[in-house]
């Protein structure tokens, strides 16, 4: 049952899931993770969001501390050695770049798979997440700070 994830969420938060699929909230659990696989299994793979550009939706996303990784395309094999998308490290937008992102090392790391993801197109990511601190509402750099 859900052998796809497998290639694309670490084994401590497919444990969690397990647990969770064996509690109350099974219902929840399963139409979820059926929708994540559903997603998934059509997900566009290399080259074909080329021509997109920026409009190119986002189909999964992960994150651990200040990172962000942004799935576009996934591998066409099988196994997931790697994936096309935007990867922000650290929160550091001017580095942020789109490139080939080796889904395998962040499961391996224990990167959080975001499973309340909606999928997006790019540019919304870029637009929304990398707002610079003169478009946000703070009065003060000081106020933003101490968020």
């Amino acid at each position: 049952m859900f052998s796809t994830l497998r290639h694309f969420i670490n084994i401590s938060q497919l444990s969690s899931l397990q647990s969770y699929l064996a509690g109350e909230e099974r219902q929840y659990f399963l139409s979820l993770l059926k929708d994540l696989e559903n997603r998934i299994l059509h997900m566009p793979t290399p080259y074909e969001t080329t021509e997109q550009g920026i409009a190119a939706p986002v189909s999964l996303h992960y994150f651990k501390g200040g990172s962000d990784w942004y799935i576009v395309e996934k591998d066409s094999s099988g196994e997931q050695l790697q994936a096309f998308g935007y990867a922000c490290l650290n929160g550091d937008k001017i580095n942020a770049e789109m490139g080939y992102i080796n889904i395998e090392e962040l499961i391996k790391c224990d990167v959080e798979f975001d499973l309340y993801w909606t999928p997006t197109a790019l540019r919304n990511v870029i637009d929304k997440k990398y707002i610079t601190i003169e478009e946000s509402s703070y009065e003060t750099y000081e106020e933003a700070d101490l968020i």
